[in-house]
């Protein structure tokens, strides 16, 4: 086999390991919103428990992603890249196993960190191992694969859950993560970065602050919005994100550099993903769980009721990544967003009368919307930044794409239990009304903060779009 084709089989390996580990990761994401009606029935657990095990996993993935890629470029990246993945495959083993709903949680927590660790450093490695003039190409490959996971991740684990058991989501990982980990040690290169200094003082604090607040959320209506549980926690988290701007203006590295604040578009598209993203999420953490207890669907069919919903941004968010090429991010993601924000506000205000048909339409629209905005808001950010800062940027878009999801299920969470619970369809209806609401109100927000990116398209940022263009999968 002459060299050029011995290459060529190496790079084909590159691609296929890091695209197979990001697959498994952006997968995990959304695999168990289809399990949770029946991982809350074995586990005997209501709506705060069924939230931590996506929070968790969202909180540890949001908090470790900037951290990693940083020990990484000191440690070497293929030698934590491999961490990772046994990490990874190791707490998925925990989650499989897990007797009880606290069990869970931890494991989540772990396989969230794993997947914190694998998705930074796959795409530095795979960018790193082709030249410039084919890097966009094989980006584009890579980040295809977030739409795909989208797309089929509630569809597999609805096809798991109802044929075997909702264990069996996280035993599939398993297999996966043990044959990447031996291929990737002995197949993918190794590199290293800058030795830069790791900012664990501000992980400690924004992990702890977030933590504290969503805790206080989702407990809140459970032991009462003026308990000194709920009080305590909401005082505590504010004090924690306070001590954290504070330790982020003296940092010698800071994991957010404030000075980035300063950068109109770069503060207004990160605003911008952190309300998409969380009402995405919480969206589809509610309405999941509506189809499946009041519309009394099994979980098979709700994924297949909601694909066309998830399935969108494989087809749309090229289209929209190309026109607004030509137009600008602006208008598209601020038109986006409102036709997602049209979309949540119709199921909330019709879903007690509407047949599925009609529901499934508007969501439709929703998923048209999100579309237009993933492909524009990541890229924006990077744009609006200096080449040498296009890595940084595009971690702290990553996290707060993360903390988003987390927020927004949080908050959703919250209003549903005010107004509903579980026991019986009519209640959940009561609760899912005014929780999808709220998603439709965060949908809004993102379309105002929007209307204040004003990005300059920079080469530079290109090679990466097709990847961040779905990083809030």
């Amino acid at each position: 086999m002459s060299m050029e084709a011995q290459s060529k089989g190496r790079l084909g390996w590159i691609l296929g390991l890091t695209s197979t580990a990001y697959f498994m990761v952006a997968l995990d994401a959304l695999v168990v919103i289809t399990a949770l009606p029946r991982m809350g029935e074995d586990l005997h657990v209501g709506l705060s428990s069924l939230q931590w095990t996506v929070n968790s996993y969202g909180i540890a993935f949001a908090a470790g992603i900037i951290t990693a890629a940083a020990l990484g470029d000191r440690y070497g990246r293929r030698l934590v890249f491999n961490c990772g993945l046994v990490l990874f495959t190791l707490a998925s083993a925990a989650c499989a196993l897990a007797p009880d709903a606290s069990t869970l949680i931890a494991a989540r927590t772990v396989q969230g960190l794993g997947g914190a660790v694998v998705l930074p450093l796959s795409l530095t490695i795979l960018t790193n191992a082709f030249p410039p003039e084919r890097r966009g190409v094989i980006v584009g490959v890579y980040g295809g694969l977030a739409g795909l996971a989208v797309a089929i991740g509630p569809l597999l684990g609805a096809a798991v859950t109802e044929g075997i058991d909702w264990h069996w989501i996280f035993w599939l990982n398993v297999p996966i993560g043990i044959a990447a980990t031996l291929l990737s040690t002995r197949l993918l290169p190794e590199s290293h970065g800058p030795d830069a200094r790791l900012d664990l003082p501000g992980v400690v604090l924004l992990t702890a602050g977030v933590v504290s607040l969503v805790w206080s959320l989702t407990r809140a209506n459970q032991v009462g919005w003026a308990s000194a549980e709920t009080v305590t926690t909401l005082v505590l988290g504010a004090v924690l994100l306070v001590g954290f701007v504070l330790w982020e203006r003296r940092a010698a590295a800071p994991m957010l550099p404030l000075r980035l604040l300063g950068i109109p578009a770069f503060t207004a598209g990160n605003l911008t993903a952190f309300l998409m993203t969380g009402a995405i999420f919480s969206a589809a953490f509610m309405t999941f769980q509506y189809f499946e207890l009041v519309r009394g669907y099994s979980p098979l069919a709700t994924s297949v009721y909601l694909l066309p919903w998830l399935a969108t941004p494989m087809i749309v968010s090229p289209i929209a990544g190309a026109v607004s090429d030509r137009v600008g991010r602006r208008p598209v993601m601020a038109v986006g967003l409102l036709l997602q924000t049209i979309g949540f506000a119709w199921v909330a205000l019709t879903v007690s009368s509407a047949s599925t048909a009609a529901i499934v339409v508007a969501l439709l629209i929703a998923g048209i919307g999100i579309s237009m905005a993933l492909p524009t808001v990541p890229t924006a950010v990077l744009n609006s930044v200096a080449p040498t800062e296009i890595g940084k940027a595009s971690g702290i878009n990553y996290m707060m794409q993360r903390f988003g999801a987390v927020f927004g299920i949080a908050i959703a969470g919250a209003i549903f239990s005010a107004n509903g619970h579980l026991g019986s369809p009519a209640a959940f209806t009561d609760g899912f009304k005014p929780a999808l609401a709220a998603c439709a109100i965060l949908s809004l927000l993102a379309t105002v903060a929007a209307t204040w990116v004003v990005p300059a398209r920079r080469p530079e940022a290109r090679e990466l779009e097709a990847a961040e263009a779905t990083a809030a999968i």
